[in-house]
Order: structure tokens, then sequence, then C-alpha cells
């Protein structure tokens, strides 16, 4: 059977059986005095039929793929990396995301600016206590000087220990400076904001900043202490000759 007969032969059994078309409308062919029946109708939806849809079928998938992935191309306005064109859309995703983690991974955090301001009490005649506020200038504090003849008060003002009593008293953001200590551990202190009440040098180390002597730096440490009355070591300083 050539695929025309196949065609009028299907035609004049659907309308036959399923639409109840009057004879005189449903085409007629010659089929050599054969009976056409439904398996008739499913051998050649087989053999010829199915085949031909089915490579019609892929061949629209096809082009709509194609029109789908021109108009893509034509539309986006970004250049297509080497990754991209490459690898696979979830690989060269992967590798973008990879390439911005170590990005961010190798930036660092500036650390936030803090004021450095810091107001001194001394003695009007301690030359020491000048030479400690020309080092926290040089390290980038704003000092307000305040001299005074009753540096005792001021120290009780402001609780500092009597075993860490030293000849001035400073305030720096709130916490509490007894004595010659170093520009880096107050900035220090700042940075970390620890829960106590300040720090001291205590007594006038030779070496520390303000009591220079040439080269000679005596060893000392300076303390942490808190509101009731708890010491700790906060740094610590070798001797040098």
């Amino acid at each position: 059977m050539s695929h025309k007969q196949f065609i009028s032969s299907l035609a004049n059994y659907l309308s036959l059986k399923y639409l109840r078309v009057p004879a005189f409308w449903r085409p007629r062919v010659s089929l050599n005095n054969q009976s056409f029946t439904g398996h008739d109708i499913i051998y050649y939806w087989q053999k010829w039929l199915l085949p031909i849809l089915v490579r019609a079928a892929v061949r629209v998938v096809v082009m709509i793929c194609l029109t789908a992935g021109m108009l893509g191309i034509l539309g986006s306005t970004a250049p297509m990396s080497h990754a991209q064109a490459v690898f696979p859309t979830s690989v060269a995703g992967n590798a973008q995301l990879v390439s911005t983690t170590k990005r961010i991974q190798n930036q660092q955090t500036p650390l936030k600016s803090t004021a450095l301001n810091a107001t001194v009490y001394h003695s009007p005649d301690c030359n020491c206590c000048g030479g400690w506020i020309d080092h926290l200038k040089a390290q980038g504090f704003k000092i307000t000087d305040f001299s005074t003849t009753d540096i005792e008060t001021v120290k009780q003002k402001y609780n500092v220990p009597d075993n860490l009593s030293s000849c001035h008293t400073a305030i720096v953001n709130g916490y509490v400076i007894e004595g010659h200590v170093p520009a880096d551990d107050i900035k220090r202190l700042l940075q970390e904001k620890p829960n106590v009440a300040g720090l001291s040098v205590p007594q006038m180390p030779v070496g520390t900043p303000g009591m220079e002597m040439g080269s000679r730096k005596d060893p000392f440490s300076v303390f942490s202490f808190d509101r009731n009355d708890s010491v700790a070591v906060f740094n610590k300083y070798r001797a040098e000759s």
C-alpha cells in the first residue's frame, strides 16, 4: 500500500467509525478487495506516519531552541567570558563564585578610626609629664592640658589605686591612664575595649615615654585595673642598655 492509499484509507475508516460521515462524502480508494481494519491502522501508523511525525517534531524543537539561543545572544549587552563560552553555565557560575570569594578573602577590613582625645592632669613643675604629653602628640593624640596643684584629688576622683599611682593622670575616651603609659598600649586599649577602668605604669621607670635617659631603658609593666581594684598585666617591656 502506498502513502496516499494509506492516508485515504485512514480518513475513510475514521469517518465511518467515529464521525458518521455519509458514504458519498467519504474518500474512496481501491484496496484490491482487501478489508481495512483497526489493526491495519496501527500497523501503518507505526511503519509510516509515526516516524514522519517524530522527525517533524524533532525539527520543530531544534528550530525553537536555535531561535531562542540566537535571540538571547543578540539581546545580551554583556560580553561572554571565556569560561562561559567553553564550560556549561553552572561551571562558569561556580568559577565566578570562587573568584569572588578569594577576592573578598584577600581584602583587609580597615580598622574603624577612633578619635584620640586625651585630657591630662599634672603638677605645674613636673617636667616628665610634659615629655609624655609630647609623646602622645607625636602619636596623633589631641591634648587638653590641665595643670593643678592638687593632683591627689584628681586621682581620688578617678579611683586610681594607690599602688599604681604616678606623677600624672589622663582621661582618654573614658579610660583612666596613669603615668607614663606608651601610646601604643593606649591605642590597643581603645581598639580592644576591655571591661577595665584604665591602664597604669606605676612610679616613673627610666626609659618610658617622657622618662628617657639616653639609651637606658629599665624593665617595666603596663597594668590594667578595674573599679573593683582588680589588677592584671596588660603588657611587659624588657630592659635595654
